[in-house]
């Protein structure tokens, strides 16, 4: 039976801190990664609220009898829930009520990016997210 035996020496010392080395290389990047990850996932999650918080108000706005206020309600609801914070809601015509029949009513949700991230932002830093919904009015 041969026995082998394995000594300290064996082990090339030119490789010694090579694990350490690498090891601060990859950190780096990998954190950007999953930095970027967060925030695109964060930025998506914002975007479709906005569009839902839209749409909901635009089919609000098809109502007989709606207010703009009705409208904002209607979007501040959606956007208080998921906790969106400094946005605007825009109606446009402003006179939609008194807008003929087949006129295009759009309901416009902006928000900040960086009052509605959780993290330090990195690659979306001072934008306004915005989405809008156009519907017809029918009545």
């Amino acid at each position: 039976m041969i026995h082998l035996q394995h000594s300290r020496n064996s082990v090339p010392h030119h490789r010694s801190g090579a694990a350490i080395v690498e090891f601060a290389l990859v950190v780096p990047l990998l954190l950007v990664i999953v930095m970027g990850t967060i925030e695109a996932s964060t930025m998506i999650y914002l975007k479709q609220t906005l569009h839902i918080a839209a749409y909901e108000a635009a089919r609000t706005a098809l109502v007989p009898k709606t207010t703009v206020s009705m409208i904002e309600t209607t979007a501040s609801r959606i956007l208080d829930d998921r906790r969106v914070r400094d946005t605007t809601i825009t109606v446009t015509p402003n006179n939609f009520p008194a807008a003929a029949v087949s006129t295009w009513i759009t309901v416009r949700v902006d928000a900040p990016s960086n009052s509605n991230f959780a993290v330090p932002l990195l690659f979306f830093r001072n934008r306004t997210i915005s989405g809008s919904c156009t519907m017809m009015k029918e009545y």
